[in-house]
Formats: C-alpha cells, structure tokens, sequence
C-alpha cells in the first residue's frame, strides 16, 4: 500500500502523504519495539510524514527507533513548552536548547520543520519567539518553520508572513479554520497541516469520552447528528478523514494511534477517493446551521 496520495505542502519543497503520523499518544507508555513496529507499518503503507513536539513525553526519543530510515520521511516538531528544560515556557534561551534537544533524540542533524505550538497572538506580535525559529533555519537545524495552533493567533501566523506552515485543528467537529485561517494561508503559499483532523473520533463507543480531551468533540456532535455517524464505525471514521482532506488548502492530516494495524486501514479508507462534493457540502452546511460562534478551533 506505497501507493498513498501525496500533495505538494505549500510553496515548500515537501510532497506529504495524505496521511502523517501523530507522535502524541506514543508519549507515555511504548516501548521502544512498538514504535519501531508502529512507524514501520506506518511507513510501509505510504506514509512519509511523522510529527511530534518537545512537550510529548519520550516521543520524540521514541520516534528515534526509526532514525535508520531517516530519507523515507519528512520530521516534523514543536517547541515553545518547557517540558523539563530550565526556564519558562516560550524564554527564547530555552526555546533553542529544546530545539538542539530535538534535533539529539531524534537521531538526526535536522529537522525538515519546526513549529511554535500554540503561543498565544500576544508571543507572536512580540517577536522574539518567531526570532528563535528564525535562527534555527538560518543556521540549518531546520529547513522551514510553522505555527501549530487555533483562532486569532493563527490568523496573526498566517498574516505575519513569517511561516512556511500552518497546523490547525479542521474536522467535522472543528470548521472554524475552514473560512478563519486556511483560505489565507493557502493563497499566501502556506502548507496546511490538518491536526485532530477525525475529532478524535469521540463518537466511537456510543457513550461521552472518559479522556476530557475529546468532550468538546462529543458534545459538539451530539448536536451536529451527522447520520453517517450511526453507521459503522470506521466507514464513519473514513467519512471524517475524506471530509478534512477534501477542505480546499489542507496538504495532509495528522492522525496519532498506537496500533500498528491503523496505518494500512486509514490508508485503505482513502482509496475510495474523494469524499463527493454533495456530501462534502451537507457536511458544512450542517455546521453552518448549527454551530454558534463559541465553537472555536480547539488546541
């Protein structure tokens, strides 16, 4: 299943599989054998973007395990969180030592994107946190850098011109960046990364999500009662993924899962093509209809 669709990520270089890989929910509890299996079936069934971030527990040290394999994908980070460096969260000084962490328990000698996660508007108007990443791409630790996050400090991101990329959360349960920040981007040569891009499926077990993450989605499309939700679950889950892939702009769309089996079945979801225009539509006109404005991009 090499044979995934790949798009060109914006004025970059980088032709992305559909699907990346989300480095997440490895953070805390894989060994280093099950991420090694996990990215290699991954790997395998197409994919060439994994993503991660300084703040994900052991991930970034776990996706090392597939260091070996370094030219089959494009590696992708944030920083900004402390997560155990010295200094607070967003210090320029500690946001360069986490980049040179990165760069160490990733096992590789650059990055092919870095991105500011999720600092507010206010970081971002000051500079000085863009002028970390700015450094580290003139001085080769990355070859371009983005901006990972929802809502007005996103549309600063895109504005600012500062950023190669975009990553926001674009689903069935999250259409805020379809109308807010995507179409800007895109018409300013921006790559757009779809993270939460299948809202989490919390509508998976019938029941509300014990993992508070996902109560924002489950009460979302309690309302939204989309039909297709009611059938099988991953013909639905294949809906949601079609659905954020069809949004005009989105280059390819993060999912993180610990199951091996995962990769080789999302990407089979996809071989069905496009999601048709007429379902596409029911799909944004039902948010239309539906959702109030505190519906914001959720980080």
């Amino acid at each position: 299943m090499a044979n995934m669709e790949t798009r060109q990520l914006g004025r970059t270089d980088m032709r992305v599989s559909v699907l990346g890989f989300g480095g997440s929910e490895i953070g805390s509890g894989a060994s280093r054998a099950e991420v090694e299996q996990l990215l290699g079936a991954a790997l395998d069934a197409g994919l060439n973007v994994i993503d991660t971030a300084a703040c994900y527990g052991r991930s970034e040290d776990l996706i090392g395990a597939v260091a070996h394999r370094r030219d089959a994908f494009y590696l992708f980070t944030k920083c900004g969180h402390a997560a155990g460096l010295p200094g607070a969260d967003w210090d320029p000084a500690m946001m360069a030592h986490s980049i040179d962490r990165s760069l160490q328990r990733l096992r590789t000698d650059h990055l092919d994107l870095v991105q500011l996660h999720s600092c507010s508007e206010e970081l971002l108007r000051r500079g000085e946190v863009i002028g970390v990443l700015q450094r580290a791409k003139a001085a080769g630790q990355t070859r371009y850098i983005g901006y990972s996050g929802d809502g007005a400090a996103a549309l600063y991101a895109v504005r600012c011109g500062a950023f190669d990329t975009l990553q926001t959360s674009v689903s069935i349960a999250d259409q805020e960046a379809v109308t807010l920040t995507i179409p800007e981007a895109a018409a300013a040569g921006m790559g757009v990364i779809a993270k939460r891009p299948i809202a989490n499926a919390a509508w998976r077990s019938g029941r509300r999500p014990h993992d508070g993450y996902e109560h924002a989605y489950w009460d979302r499309l309690q309302v939204l009662a989309y039909p297709f939700l009611a059938g099988d679950v991953q013909g639905a889950v294949g809906t949601a993924l079609r659905f954020t892939l069809g949004v005009p702009g989105v280059g390819t769309a993060i999912v993180g899962t610990a199951n091996p089996a995962r990769w080789p079945q999302n990407a089979a979801l996809l071989e069905a093509g496009p999601l048709p225009e007429a379902e596409f539509q029911a799909i944004r006109a039902r948010w239309q209809a539906a959702a109030p404005p505190d519906w914001v991009g959720q980080t």
